[in-house]
């Protein structure tokens, strides 16, 4: 695979597979405790994500591990070197986390753009890892982070924040230009709110077109916690099977661009840190952020 074919960017401050067998999906139901369906009717068999519906109702798509080229060699500086990575399988949230989702659990929702179908926002990291660990223990499942330290189990079975190689991996979609439906800026408008169409507010999630794997709102509306610290020069280092960051850091990584975002921002390659990690206080309401988990046990990977 080639080296991602994206224009220069100016760095803006921070804002803020397959179709599954029968048997396949039937072995996603038993070990999830959900009902699997398709609902990309549109799509043929050989294209349909592979979507799960979770015990909490939330829609999740399964995403196959595999290998991807990380990063840009003609965006911001953090962004090279490109880097080949393996990402092992994992479920993803199809949309971001909304004010409804996030309401169903003894939580304050700290939301300006308050609407139950709107992604929850204003979200500081620890928040967002506490809900992660709210969801894990209502389904049943063993919580990835220690409330103290916030640090994450990966090998545990429940919900966290994708790591930064996870996100772009999810988000790329087996793509490797500017943006998932190519390198023309123009068309970020069918799938994205984003400052040009956004009227400076957040949006119902899903309403714009998904990306090829069936995700919707990976760029814009909000943008997304990952899971690692942020570090510059991360890429220069990085592990080749899957990278969860630097050890330690002042700052946490965002994705995707947000509704007050330009396109530039909006990349798949693009990446900034903020600090608002634990303060609130400092949580921009263009931050947000969905869950993931690892593939259940007896998922077969590439």
């Amino acid at each position: 695979m080639g080296a991602a074919e994206e224009e220069g960017a100016v760095r803006e401050p921070s804002p803020w597979q397959r179709a599954a067998s029968p048997r396949l999906l039937l072995l996603l139901t038993i070990l999830l405790g959900s009902s699997c369906r398709k609902i990309e009717d549109s799509l043929s068999d050989a294209e349909a994500p592979e979507v799960i519906r979770t015990k909490s109702g939330t829609e999740m798509v399964l995403i196959r591990g595999g290998w991807f080229e990380m990063g840009s060699g003609k965006g911001s500086a953090d962004e090279s070197p490109v880097h080949r990575v393996w990402v092992d399988s994992f479920l993803m949230d199809r949309y971001e986390v909304t004010q409804e989702q996030y309401g169903k659990f003894p939580l304050p929702d700290p939301s300006h753009f308050k609407n139950p179908k709107h992604p929850t926002e204003q979200m500081n990291w620890t928040d967002a890892a506490l809900y992660c660990n709210e969801r894990s223990r209502a389904e049943g499942l063993e919580p990835c982070y220690d409330e103290e330290t916030w640090e994450c189990t990966f090998q545990a079975n429940g919900y966290r924040l994708p790591t930064e190689a996870e996100w772009e991996y999810a988000c790329r979609a087996g793509t490797a230009t500017r943006y998932f439906f190519g390198s023309d800026a123009g068309k970020l408008k069918d799938y994205a709110w984003f400052a040009e169409n956004s009227a400076k507010k957040t949006h119902p999630v899903g309403r714009k077109k998904p990306n090829p794997w069936g995700l919707y709102d990976m760029y814009g509306n909000v943008a997304e916690w990952c899971n690692d610290f942020y570090s510059r020069d991360y890429y220069k280092g990085s592990p080749e099977r899957n990278p969860k960051g630097p050890g330690e850091g002042k700052e946490r990584v965002l994705r995707g661009g947000a509704w007050n975002s330009r396109a530039d921002s909006c990349r798949s390659s693009y990446r900034v840190g903020d600090p608002s990690i634990n303060d609130t206080c400092l949580a921009s309401d263009a931050i947000g952020f969905r869950c993931v988990r690892n593939a259940p046990q007896g998922i077969s990977k590439k």
